[in-house]
């Protein structure tokens, strides 16, 4: 097992819709997801800087971030691109921070 970190970002004034949704997650969202053999997903606001900050365990080296071409995560993204900082495709970019323990951002292992 295995667990990683990475960060994202909201748009101004959408916290709170960012958390009904995430409340009421598809469920076929969230069978995609355990699937992949992710557990313990946890995702924490820092309200200063619209930051989401989110960690989850992982198996078989695979993770959320790894979802990108299952089209129920495409639609999740669009769901969501009203809210967070997307591409045009509306693929929700992350920074990895840290994962297995070895960090990439200096600031978070301490």
């Amino acid at each position: 097992m295995e667990r990683i970190g990475f960060k994202m970002k909201l748009k101004s004034g959408c916290a709170q819709e960012y958390k009904k949704r995430h409340d009421n997650i598809w469920p076929e969202l969230e069978k995609i997801i355990k699937e992949t053999g992710v557990s313990d997903y946890s995702i924490f606001l820092d309200e200063e800087t619209n930051t989401l900050f989110a960690c989850q365990k992982i198996s078989d080296g695979q993770g959320s971030q790894n979802l990108g071409s299952n089209p129920v995560v495409q639609r999740w993204w669009h769901y969501m691109a009203d809210i967070m900082e997307t591409n045009e495709d509306s693929y929700i970019p992350y920074s990895l921070l840290w994962s297995s323990g070895v960090c990439f951002s200096s600031w978070v292992c301490l």
